[in-house]
Formats: C-alpha cells, sequence, structure tokens
C-alpha cells in the first residue's frame, strides 16, 4: 500500500508539474493544442494548461536587433554610397510572428533584412548625398520605418526603430573626394598667403615711407635748429667782440691754437713774423 501511495503521489505531482506553467517578465507565451496556437495572451506570472493535450512555447518579448552590413546605393545624382544600418523590433502578434517565422528571430531577420533593404535604397535614390546626411536624415528614417513596417506586418512584428549608423563613399570615390578636398585647402591657403604677403608688403612699403617721413622733418627741425643756433652764436659772438674787440680777437685766436695744435706730434712750418703768432711777440 505504501509503495502504491508513493506511486500516485509522483502521478499526482507529475500531472501538476505538467499542468502550470510560468511566463516572466521579459517574455511572450503561446499556448498550443494539436500544434495549433489557442490563446497568446499570458500576462506575467502563473498560469495552467491542460496536461499532455496542450504545451506552451515562450518568446522573448524585449526588444531585439538587426545589424546589417554596410550595402552599396545609388544617390539621385547617381554616386556610390555605403550604407550601415541597424533595425530594433519586437514581437506584437505571437500567434503570426510563430506562423511566420515557427518562432525563430533568425527567420525574422531574414525576412525583415531584404524589405528594410529595399525601403533604404529607394529612399536614398530620390534624394540627393547630401540631403541623405545631413537636413533630411531623420525624414528619411521615419520614412523607412514606415515603409518597411507596413511590409512585415505579416510577420507580427513591430519595428520600434531604424537608425543608419555610417555612409561611407567607396575608396575610389573617397580618395578622389579627398584629393578634391585637398586642394581646395591648398587653395585657400594659397589665398590667404598671398593676400598675407600683399598685406605685408602694403604695410612694410607704409613703414619705409613714415621712416622717410620723420627722417626728412627730423633733418629739418634740426636744420633750424642749428641755424637758429649758430644764428644765436653768430649775435652772441658779435655782441662780445662789439664790447671788447681785443679780447675777442684774442680768444678766437687761442681758440686756434687749440684747434691747431691739438695732437702731440703736431707741427706747424710758419713765419715768425706771421699773424697767427703775434700774441708770443714781447711786448705786445
Amino acid at each position: 500500500m505504501r509503495i502504491m501511495a508513493i506511486a500516485i503521489a509522483i502521478v499526482l505531482a507529475a500531472l501538476v508539474s505538467s499542468s502550470v506553467f510560468v511566463v516572466r517578465e521579459n517574455e511572450l507565451a503561446a499556448l498550443f493544442q494539436f500544434g495549433r496556437v489557442v490563446r497568446t495572451d499570458f500576462g506575467p506570472g502563473l498560469h495552467f494548461k491542460i496536461p499532455f493535450l496542450q504545451d506552451v512555447r515562450n518568446f522573448d518579448r524585449r526588444v531585439l536587433t538587426l545589424d546589417s552590413e554596410a550595402q552599396p546605393y545609388l544617390t539621385s545624382e547617381k554616386k556610390d554610397v555605403l550604407v550601415d544600418f541597424f533595425v530594433k523590433w519586437r514581437i506584437k502578434d505571437v500567434a503570426r510572428f510563430y506562423t511566420a517565422s515557427s518562432g525563430d528571430p533568425q527567420i525574422a531577420n531574414q525576412r525583415l533584412l531584404p524589405v528594410v533593404r529595399q525601403a533604404l535604397g529607394k529612399e536614398i535614390n530620390e534624394r540627393l548625398l547630401v540631403e541623405v546626411v545631413s537636413g533630411e536624415r531623420s525624414d528619411v528614417m521615419a520614412q523607412i520605418k514606415e515603409t518597411s513596417e507596413a511590409a512585415v506586418a505579416d510577420l507580427g512584428i513591430q519595428l520600434v526603430d531604424v537608425r543608419v549608423m555610417r555612409i561611407d563613399l567607396p575608396d575610389a570615390v573617397s580618395e578622389s573626394v579627398f584629393r578634391r578636398m585637398r586642394a581646395e585647402r591648398q587653395n585657400v591657403a594659397n589665398e590667404l598667403r598671398s593676400t598675407g604677403t600683399e598685406r605685408s608688403e602694403t604695410i612694410r612699403a607704409d613703414a619705409d615711407r613714415q621712416r622717410v617721413v620723420l627722417v626728412a622733418e627730423a633733418e629739418r627741425d634740426a636744420n633750424r635748429l642749428r641755424g637758429e643756433g649758430e644764428g644765436e652764436a653768430a649775435q652772441t659772438y658779435a655782441k662780445a667782440y662789439q664790447q671788447d674787440p681785443e679780447f675777442y680777437a684774442f680768444y678766437r685766436t687761442l681758440e686756434a691754437y687749440r684747434v691747431a695744435m691739438k695732437g702731440k706730434d703736431t707741427t706747424l712750418v710758419l713765419d715768425p713774423k706771421s699773424e697767427f703768432f703775434k700774441y708770443f711777440e714781447d711786448g705786445k
């Protein structure tokens, strides 16, 4: 009897364990009966099912990511660009998602990827490169999201966001663009250098002109002051001469002696009767 009781307890425990299932906060659940989805509206918590007849499969309800490798596209002016994008999506309708992809996110990504690429190519083909990479970029992403979401409605998913991570030019085009940018920068540098040289020469010429003017004005003022000084000196000499002509003549002669005999080895060959030595004569 004891063994029978234990067996019955084990069977009951197995029935109970197969009759309940748990749905976590980050999960969605689908209830299957004979391989067909019969219910999907399970909230987080403990739920019951008919053992052996019904089965439950849980799915991730969090936001999933589709990351695409860079693909070439053509803009409206026929310029090649390499675009790298990603898509954020989540399961919206569990039954439809399971029917369309067997509940496999990888299969859903494989179906979603060409849809987004086609929508992205269409938007880029209708715009200039500058419009794609600048002001209209957010509008482009919004239009791609709207178009793609309508195209994958049968997948049972919701597109949360579509974003372009990077837009590059092919290597050959990039090198051409870099060469053009380098040439443009070189032209700007040459223009600035030429302008600087012109301004430098203008400033230098103006400085030279001012220097010539200042020197000429200084020489003019110096000559004027020199002339005024010499005039005052002449007047002073004249007044001194008028007061005592003899002393003035003596003073001027001494000055002449000082200038003439300034050097140590000075030799003068003059007539002793010369007027130059009249103040050396006796009795004078």
